[in-house]
């Protein structure tokens, strides 16, 4: 019978390995019965444990023991579930074999750990971490990273320790993953550092990928304009360019009230001081609308105005160095004896300190007795950096005391820079304009005339001339400094709107779009554009009106180099004795060079006019059909163009459109002789143009600032006459132009102009202008009127109708002729000759027949071909071939006579009247 029931433990503590099947139990599984050994009452048949779908179940090893195991369905894993607790109950097998009657023993708790297994590696919680430093400071802690496993147990699960891989930085990290700097960081060494680190769990195991810390060092804070470029490239004709379009002024939290900025544009050094036009002195007065009759004391050296020879001379800008050892003498004549009590005296200065103690005259102008005496009639010089002018008038002007020396004392007198003067008298008043701004003179003293005498005047520049009072007369009170464009115009003076422009500069500083500055700015430019001065009282606003300022050069062909930029600020704090300093900012602006354009004159080169014509009222036009055109070469850069193949860049030639300031027509060879012929040009057509004009035996020049077309309709109209024909039978001329005073020239265009004298050569010319009519009018680009008049001027309406036959019977002959050679070509070879002259005989007595004999005649299968193309040639024929010479028909005909001996013997006929 079945007495008793199992007997187990109360309690049961147990052990599983993740990924693992067995339980460790402590105690083991041992269940008991006292109605052992009978059978199956003593024996343990099964053991059961309840609970909610546990992983677990216990199976019975020895019914007889009691022994049994306790043992997992399906793997635990520990990150799932790290400890089970649940109840076991063991069961007997009963009173028989039918398991009848059966007992279980108590319920006894059972509560298993998991044990965990290492198969996680550390990762980081961010993909990178980045922070922020300061230079000059050790920091405890300058960032931390972080790491985790997913392990389940906290041997596994916890980081142990974290590593710097990259070597050789000035950075330590701890075992909680804080990362410190070893040594103070350098914002000018390094920017930026890029660390890796890696961490390990307290099994050692590494993590998989290493994390990546950005550490950037910032500067300590220093108030200043921050993100500006130092250089600032300038294209020819970019227009207006941003200088400086991020600029942000870091005022580190300082309690700034107001900001003033200085902006300047520093080019004393380019140029007279900045970048203007360096177009000659006559042609800007021209441009800029200053009255006529300035006379230049300063010229280019040349044959007719040789006195500035000997001066020392920047050829590029026109620029005279005096070294306190030169003065230059003007001709007599140059200059009017009497200035009256209106003239203007203009000039660039650049002038330094006086060498010594006690400084000397230094005369720039001066108009002194050229013999006997010493006396100074008027003159301009600088003495102790001051400008002082002297006006000495004639007794028989005035015989009271009158004011005779003005004075000015300015410091840019002295500074070495270049300015621009102008002396404007209007006598008894002298004003004094520099860089376009009146001066009065701070001082005017007096003095009486001086007595009339006969003694005469020598002007000089440079230096004064002492003619009398010494044993030699020579040059005294010498300048030492740089002039330019210096000249005096006698009877008028300027307004202040043409000083302004003959001054004017062509860069300088900018401001786009004013009206988005903000009313909180105030900003001032001076006269050149070169300093601007902004202020406000909000930092914001100070920054966008300086994103704002722009550098610009309005040159089509501006001087390439360097310009220098300031920039400097003054800072009011609020309430604040001690205020930040803004550091300046030292920028420039690289004004690249233009492409060089290529002037390039086309037209007819050579013609020949019936005498008649050349003597006629009106003469002839030289240049009906001449043509300017500029292009600049451009290479054209292709996407699949490769560095190496230099050879093959595609050039481009661009035709541009600028200014010219000069175009002069010149004699080649004998000068004009005024009595019998001359170059004219009608002053009309100069009307409504910046233009004027020179005219002498050598030529005709034509000058001033305009436009490529004005000057080709000008020189469309000079006009070529000569009165007496008879021992001349033909004219050569050059003709050039130039832009920026010869800075760029064009091409020598050589003008052939022939003379006929004879009816025959009159007639020959008349049918050569009506056969290449067609073509000549194709290349002139003027207006229908003036062709006309052209067409009526060469050929007379009377004999229009006579040529016309003419040449339709010339072109029928020399078709029937062709015809016959064909017919005569089939003939033999021995007697080609004498059948020729037979059928070729007619009665050509009343004809002129003109005959090209570098035509070659061709295979007989080809006649028909070449008698249509002979024909159109003959219509097409140029106005070159029309007006050769007679010399040169005769070359061409021997020549062609020499070159063409097979075609002679298939064409023969007399040619005794043939006008060669």
């Amino acid at each position: 019978m079945n007495k008793h029931k199992p007997w187990i433990e109360t309690s049961y503590h147990g052990v599983i390995t993740e990924n693992n099947d067995t339980v460790i139990l402590d105690p083991p599984l041992v269940a008991l019965d006292k109605d052992a050994p009978v059978p199956f009452a003593g024996e343990i048949c099964a053991f059961k444990i309840h609970g909610q779908e546990m992983p677990f179940e216990a199976v019975v090893l020895n019914k007889t023991s009691g022994e049994g195991r306790l043992r997992a369905k399906s793997p635990i894993d520990c990150e799932l579930q790290k400890e089970y607790t649940f109840i076991i109950q063991a069961y007997d097998c009963g009173a028989g074999p039918s398991g009848t009657n059966w007992k279980k023993s108590h319920k006894a708790m059972v509560h298993i750990q998991v044990k965990d297994v290492n198969e996680f590696t550390p990762t980081f919680k961010e993909t990178s971490y980045k922070t922020t430093v300061t230079e000059g400071k050790i920091y405890d802690s300058i960032l931390q990273v972080e790491a985790m496993d997913e392990d389940c147990s906290p041997q596994y699960s916890q980081i142990c320790n974290y590593e710097i891989v990259t070597v050789d930085v000035p950075f330590a990290i701890d075992r909680n993953g804080n990362i410190r700097n070893t040594e103070n960081l350098s914002y000018d060494k390094q920017h930026q550092y890029e660390i890796m680190v890696t961490a390990f769990d307290c099994g050692q195991k590494r993590a998989t990928e290493d994390v990546l810390v950005r550490v950037d060092v910032k500067p300590v804070c220093k108030p200043g304009w921050q993100d500006w470029n130092k250089r600032i490239e300038y294209k020819p004709g970019s227009g207006s360019i941003p200088l400086f379009p991020s600029i942000h002024l870091e005022t580190c939290d300082g309690p700034v009230s107001s900001i003033q900025t200085t902006l300047e544009l520093q080019t004393n050094y380019i140029g007279k001081g900045c970048d203007r036009e360096t177009y000659s002195e006559k042609s800007l007065q021209k441009l800029c609308g200053a009255s006529s009759g300035a006379i230049d004391l300063l010229p280019t050296p040349s044959a007719a105005t040789n006195w500035t020879t000997g001066l020392l001379i920047d050829n590029n800008d026109m620029i005279f160095k005096f070294d306190g050892k030169q003065g230059a003498k003007i001709p007599d004549g140059i200059v009017p004896k009497n200035l009256t009590d209106q003239f203007t005296i203009t000039m660039w200065m650049k002038h330094g300190p006086s060498p010594g103690l006690r400084a000397e005259k230094e005369t720039i102008l001066c108009n002194s007795d050229k013999t006997e005496m010493n006396r100074h009639h008027y003159a301009l010089y600088v003495h102790n950096c001051r400008l002082v002018f002297l006006l000495r008038k004639d007794f028989d002007q005035a015989d009271t005391f009158r004011p005779a020396e003005f004075h000015w004392k300015l410091d840019q007198i002295c500074d070495k820079e270049w300015h621009y003067y102008v002396v404007n008298v209007e006598f008894p008043v002298v004003t004094l304009y520099m860089d376009g701004t009146t001066y009065e003179p701070y001082l005017v003293t007096n003095d009486w005339p001086i007595h009339p005498s006969h003694i005469a005047m020598q002007l000089t520049v440079g230096a004064c001339w002492q003619g009398g009072e010494v044993a030699k007369p020579r040059f005294a009170q010498y300048f030492h400094g740089s002039l330019a464009s210096l000249t005096i115009r006698p009877g008028k003076i300027e307004s202040q709107k043409v000083i302004s422009c003959l001054q004017a500069c062509k860069e300088g500083l900018d401001i786009n779009s004013l009206e988005s500055l903000g009313q909180g700015i105030k900003y001032h430019f001076n006269p050149s554009q070169s300093v601007l001065v902004m202020e406000g009282d909000d930092t914001e606003n100070i920054n966008q009106a300086l994103q704002k300022v722009s550098y610009i050069n309005s040159r089509q062909f501006p001087t390439a180099g360097v310009r220098r930029l300031k920039v400097s600020s003054k800072v009011q704090c609020f309430g604040e004795d001690v205020c930040i300093s803004i550091p300046d900012i030292d920028a420039y602006v690289m004004v690249f060079q233009a492409n060089e354009p290529k002037i390039t004159i086309s037209g007819m080169d050579h013609f020949a006019r019936p005498a008649t014509q050349f003597e006629s009222e009106r003469g002839v036009i030289l240049l009906p059909d001449i043509r300017i055109v500029s292009t600049v070469t451009k290479v054209e850069h292709p996407v699949d163009f490769k560095e190496n193949d230099r050879v093959h860049k595609p050039i481009v030639l661009e035709e541009m459109l600028h200014n010219l300031d000069f175009c002069d027509i010149l004699v080649i060879g004998v000068e004009l002789d005024t009595r019998q012929e001359c170059l004219e040009l009608d002053h009309k057509e100069l009307q409504g143009k910046h233009l004027d004009a020179t005219n002498s035996t050598a030529g005709y020049s034509i000058y001033g600032v305009d436009t490529m077309r004005n000057y080709e309709q000008v020189l469309q109209q000079v006009r070529y006459r000569n009165w007496h024909t008879s021992n001349i039978f033909d004219r050569k001329f050059r003709i050039k132009c130039s832009e920026l005073n010869g800075r760029y020239t064009s091409n020598d265009f050589n003008l052939e102009v022939n003379i006929l004298h004879n009816s025959n050569s009159n007639f020959m010319e008349h049918v050569n202008q009506m056969v290449i009519q067609p073509q000549f009018l194709q290349s002139i680009h003027q207006p229908e009127e003036s062709i006309n008049s052209i067409q009526g001027s060469v050929v007379p309406s009377v004999a229009t109708m006579v040529i016309i036959i003419c040449v339709s019977i010339l072109v029928f002959i020399i078709a029937l002729g062709i015809y016959r050679i064909r017919t005569s070509h089939h003939h033999s070879s021995t007697d080609t000759e004498g059948s020729k002259e037979n059928e070729m005989d007619w009665d050509d007595s009343a004809l002129t027949i003109t005959v090209n004999p570098m035509e070659k005649y061709e295979t007989p299968r080809h006649v028909e071909e070449e008698s249509e193309e002979e024909i159109e040639e003959e219509e097409d024929t140029t106005s070159d071939e029309s007006g050769e010479s007679e010399e040169e028909e005769e070359e061409i005909g021997n020549e062609g006579d020499k070159q063409n001996a097979t075609r002679q013997e298939h064409l023969e006929w007399d040619d005794s009247t043939l006008p060669y």
